[in-house]
């Protein structure tokens, strides 16, 4: 098995490249479903984050405002970490859960390990590998006002409390230009899956 940590940054085009190497026969965690499904409503985590940052961040149906709660978190270090710090726990512990599940099932998969936070929380040390997306930081703004509806303001804000893609880039064994055209993309994704096909590591790093 060969564990690939998948980051990026907003709206760099993560998700589009992590179901490409679907495409292409890798077995894809994502990070980002795991913890929308960690913080349902009644999930524990989903308790401690109410507790903390209060109803207000509740729509009508009691699941969190994403919103809501970005505003809170943006605008706050200390807020972010502790939003942090209720959920990256538990996202590993499914990880590693998720991972093992594969390694019964498919012991030579390639595992794309999709993780916003890869570097940021160490955890890319876990990993065989790292492919980061990266794409120009105006393109990033400009993707979120037209996806998200952000105004500038708010996606400047959102991309500058993350990690520089240049940054992250220098912990990648793969870099995946994403600023062109979905062909441009596919063609790299190709390139790195079947370069990471012919590597035949000695060992297969296990989360812990």
């Amino acid at each position: 098995m060969l564990i690939v940590g998948l980051t990026g940054g907003y709206a760099s085009g993560k998700s589009t490249v992590a179901k490409m190497f679907v495409e292409l026969g890798a077995v894809l965690i994502d990070a980002d479903k795991l913890a929308r499904a960690l913080v349902r409503p009644d999930k524990q985590a989903w308790f401690e984050i109410v507790a903390h940052f209060g109803k207000g961040i509740l729509l009508k149906n009691r699941e969190i405002d994403r919103q809501a709660l970005g505003e809170i978190v943006f605008g706050s270090v200390a807020e972010r970490e502790r939003l942090n710090a209720i959920v990256h726990p538990r996202v590993l512990e499914e990880e590693i859960k998720a991972i093992e599940e594969i390694k019964d099932r498919e012991p030579d998969a390639i595992v794309i390990l999709s993780v916003p936070l890869l570097i940021e929380s160490g955890h890319y040390k876990q990993c065989d590998k790292i492919v980061v997306v990266s794409v120009d930081n105006d393109t990033q703004i400009k993707r979120l006002i037209e996806r998200d509806g952000f105004s500038k303001e708010e996606s400047v804000r959102r991309t500058s409390a993350q990690m520089p893609l240049s940054e992250k880039a220098t912990y990648a064994d793969f870099v995946i230009d994403n600023s062109g055209s979905i062909r441009e993309t596919e063609l790299q994704v190709k390139d790195v899956f079947y370069r990471l096909r012919r590597l035949q590591p000695n060992t297969s790093v296990t989360l812990r």
